[in-house]
C-alpha cells in the first residue's frame, strides 16, 4: 500500500512543484480561515490550481458552511477537491453533489475525547473521503486546522475501521512521527503543513525527509 501524501499551506506555484518533485499527490490551498496558517488570496489559489499537472488534486479548504458560498468558491478556484473545514449547513452535502458533479467532497473531522466517531459515520455515506485534524471547532474563534497539534490516534484508526470511504490523517504530523501515525492509523493518506515548514515556508529537506519516512512506513502497511 502506496500512502499518498497531501502538502497543505502551498503558497505559490514554485512551492507547488516542489511539493510535485518531491512526490506530493495532492495540494492544499487555503482559503479565509477564522484561525490558523496558510491563508491565500482566492487569485492565488485560482493560479496554482490551473498550474498543477495532470494526476495531482488540487484541495481548497474553506471555512465556509453555506453549499451556495462554497459552490461559487469552488468556481472561481477551478480546484477539484472542496475540503469542509467546519460542518456544512443541513444539507449541503447532498447540494454541492448536485451543483458540482464532477467535485470530490472531503468533509474534515476535528478528533476530540467524544463525538467524532458518530460525526465520522454520518458524513462518510455523503463525501468522498475524510480527514481527521485536530483542530477545535467549538472555541469562541475557530481552529479549523494548522494547529500543530497531534490527536489520539487510536481514535482515528477507529474512525478509519468504522466508515467505508478513503481516509486521510492530518494533525502534527513531520518527519519524526509519520511512520509511527501510519502505523497505528494504516489511512489512505497523510496532511500535513507546518511539519515541513522553517519560517512559513516549505522546506525542501524536511519534505524529502517526509517523503522517504512515508515511503519506509507504506512498505509495511
Amino acid at each position: 500500500m502506496s500512502v499518498r501524501v497531501k502538502v497543505c499551506c502551498i503558497a505559490s506555484v514554485e512551492e507547488a512543484r516542489l511539493a510535485v518533485a518531491r512526490g506530493a499527490s495532492a495540494l492544499g490551498l487555503v482559503s479565509e480561515m477564522p484561525s490558523g496558517p496558510g491563508v491565500i488570496p482566492a487569485e492565488r489559489i485560482a493560479e496554482i490550481a490551473a498550474a498543477a499537472p495532470p494526476g495531482v488534486a488540487t484541495f481548497l479548504l474553506t471555512s465556509r458552511t453555506d453549499p451556495e458560498e462554497i459552490a461559487e468558491q469552488q468556481r472561481a478556484s477551478g480546484v477539484g477537491v472542496l475540503q469542509l473545514c467546519d460542518e456544512p449547513a443541513p444539507g449541503a452535502r447532498a447540494l454541492l453533489r448536485r451543483e458540482l458533479p464532477g467535485v470530490k467532497l472531503v468533509q474534515v473531522i476535528h478528533v476530540r475525547e467524544t463525538g467524532s466517531l458518530e460525526e465520522a459515520r454520518a458524513a462518510a455515506p455523503e463525501v468522498d473521503a475524510l480527514l481527521l485534524d485536530s483542530g477545535r471547532p467549538d472555541l469562541p474563534i475557530k481552529e479549523l486546522g494548522g494547529t500543530g497539534r497531534v490527536h489520539d490516534w487510536e481514535t482515528s484508526r477507529a474512525i478509519r475501521e468504522a466508515v467505508e470511504v478513503p481516509v486521510f490523517l492530518a494533525g502534527g504530523l513531520h518527519p519524526g512521527n509519520v511512520a509511527s501515525a501510519i502505523a497505528t492509523v494504516r489511512p489512505f493518506g497523510v496532511d500535513l503543513c507546518s511539519g515541513i515548514r522553517v519560517d512559513g515556508h516549505l522546506d525542501e529537506t524536511l519534505l524529502s525527509s517526509f517523503m522517504r519516512a512515508v515511503a519506509a512506513a507504506s512498505a509495511g502497511v
